[in-house]
């Protein structure tokens, strides 16, 4: 299998958590991924777009870009904004933080990236945008399993 790459941009809408979610599970189907792998992926890509939307905009409207590259079994995603930033990552990929504890938030949005996704980074700068680096390593299913 060749390496495919997909680069998708829509507006910080709610209603587009799942067409985001959508998107990149059809991209990911060549990989052959089993039910609780699309799952994950689907649920990590909900959690950071979510995040852009509650987050890093705050209710505005902006950008949310992104990239998905697939190699033989591994899916390597980008989620990009241009938004608020992260002041603290170390602090905010803490189990249970959140900046607005008042709007019912669990604070668990990077905790759910983390735990479904095999790889997983937050690069930010306050002011400019947050990109989340995820990568899930896909099982290669043997015949006679």
């Amino acid at each position: 299998m060749t390496k495919n790459y997909l680069k998708l941009q829509f507006y910080s809408l709610p209603c587009n958590q799942a067409f985001a979610r959508d998107a990149v599970a059809a991209f990911c189907v060549p990989l052959n991924p089993s039910l609780s792998e699309l799952s994950d992926i689907k649920t990590a890509v909900s959690e950071a777009v979510t995040n852009c939307t509650v987050h890093a905009y705050r209710g505005n409207l902006g950008i949310i870009t992104i990239e998905c590259e697939s190699d033989e079994r591994s899916l390597h995603i980008k989620v990009i904004d241009t938004g608020r930033g992260i002041e603290d990552i170390n602090k905010a990929v803490q189990p249970f933080f959140t900046t607005l504890p008042g709007d019912e938030r669990s604070g668990m949005g990077f905790t759910i990236m983390q735990t479904f996704m095999d790889d997983f980074k937050v690069n930010s700068i306050k002011g400019e945008g947050t990109v989340v680096y995820m990568t899930k390593n896909l099982k290669v299913e043997t015949e006679n399993a």
